[in-house]
């Protein structure tokens, strides 16, 4: 019985998944950049085990000893590589994963400060549970310490803006792809979180510096490994039964 009852639940779970990864939330407002990329070549998906958003908020001066970071999850996305080069990309970040990574030795304080940031006063994200940054124009780089040039449309809160990032794009044979972006300053304003501490507490800075991770995974090839996890969960479900 509670073999039947688990494999019931796994297809209804990925079905569940798939509906609201497919969710298409309308910016409020928006001065985005046209996409001038293309759907047209090999489709990957993002790994979202192994792919993240790395975050940093500053109080006062810019500095390691005042700041919290942390990192947010990918809720989905996908990659579009042509003639072994990236050609397009969007990422959905899980907005509600969001935590900090300087507190997880101290569960009072990480509680607080998570509840802070999801709340109305920064990311509202039970309004707002994603954010996304789409790709649209990929320009390789000759110079320096990163490969390409990524112009983009990111947004927050509903909020879409241009943005872009110096990034180091890999491509593998094996059907992989790794996107490392620069660690970027983001005004936080710009996006709707204005929220403002007592000066007594101080000042936080209106600068959010973001780097964005990503590994994608050719679409067969991603399917096998979830028919793989599947098959091991289901032989650590027998093994319990």
């Amino acid at each position: 019985m509670k073999r039947k009852l688990f494999l019931l639940v796994i297809p209804a779970l990925f079905a569940t998944v798939a509906v609201v990864s497919c969710k298409k939330e309308k910016p409020l407002s928006s001065e985005s950049n046209d996409v001038t990329t293309t759907k047209d070549g090999a489709q990957f998906v993002v790994d979202t085990l192994n792919s993240k958003v790395e975050w940093k908020g500053y109080k006062i001066f810019k500095s390691e000893n005042t700041s919290h970071f942390g990192n947010i999850k990918f809720e989905s996305g996908d990659v579009t590589v042509k003639d072994g080069k990236l050609e397009s990309g969007k990422f959905v970040a899980d907005m509600t994963s969001l935590t900090s990574e300087d507190l997880k030795n101290d569960k009072e304080n990480l509680e607080k400060l998570n509840g802070h940031l999801k709340s109305g006063d920064f990311f509202e994200v039970e309004k707002f549970p994603t954010a996304s940054y789409e790709i649209t124009k990929v320009t390789p780089a000759a110079e320096g310490d990163y490969n390409t040039l990524l112009d983009g449309n990111l947004t927050i809160k509903g909020i879409t803006k241009p943005v872009q990032f110096k990034a180091n794009v890999s491509v593998k044979e094996g059907g992989e792809v790794s996107i490392a972006t620069e660690p970027k300053d983001i005004n936080r304003e710009e996006f709707g979180v204005k929220f403002q501490a007592p000066a007594e507490n101080g000042v936080i800075k209106d600068e959010v510096t973001l780097q964005i991770m990503v590994k994608a995974l050719e679409k067969n090839k991603t399917f096998i490994i979830q028919l793989i996890i599947f098959r091991f969960i289901e032989k650590i479900n027998n093994f319990f039964i």
